[in-house]
C-alpha cells in the first residue's frame, strides 16, 4: 500500500508539473514570414532607389536628345534592352512576360520624361 501511495503521489506530481509546462509559452521567435517580409520591404526600397537613379539618367539622355534633335523613341535600342533583360530574367527564374511587362512600364515612363523635356525645349 505504501508503494502504491508513493507511486500515485509521484504520478500526480509529474502530471501537475507537465500541465504547468504545457501552459508556458515558448520564447518569442520571429517567424519566417515576418523575417522574409522585412527582407522584401528592404529589397522594394532598393528597387525604388535604383529606378530613381535610372530616371535621373533618363533625364540626362532626354536633355541630350532634345539638344541634338534625336527622337525620344529609339525602337532598336529598346529591343536590345528587352532581349538582354528577358535572357537575364530567365537565368533568375523570371517569366519572359513579367520582364517584358516590367520593362514596358519603365520604358513608358522614360518616354514620358523624354517627351516632356523635348516639349519644354521647343
Amino acid at each position: 500500500m505504501k508503494h502504491i501511495l508513493i507511486i500515485a503521489t509521484t504520478f500526480v506530481s509529474l502530471c501537475m508539473g507537465m500541465s504547468s509546462y504545457a501552459q508556458t509559452e515558448p520564447p518569442k521567435v520571429p517567424n519566417i514570414m515576418e523575417i522574409n517580409r522585412k527582407k522584401i520591404d528592404s529589397l522594394d526600397q532598393k528597387l525604388i532607389e535604383i529606378i530613381g537613379t535610372r530616371e535621373k539618367l533618363v533625364k540626362e539622355i532626354g536633355e541630350y536628345k532634345a539638344a541634338n534633335h534625336i527622337p525620344p523613341l529609339q525602337a532598336s535600342r529598346f529591343q536590345e534592352v528587352l532581349n538582354r533583360s528577358t535572357a537575364a530574367g530567365k537565368t533568375q527564374g523570371l517569366s519572359e512576360d513579367f520582364i517584358k511587362e516590367l520593362l514596358n512600364a519603365i520604358h513608358k515612363e522614360s518616354l514620358r520624361i523624354e517627351n516632356e523635356i523635348k516639349d519644354k525645349a521647343k
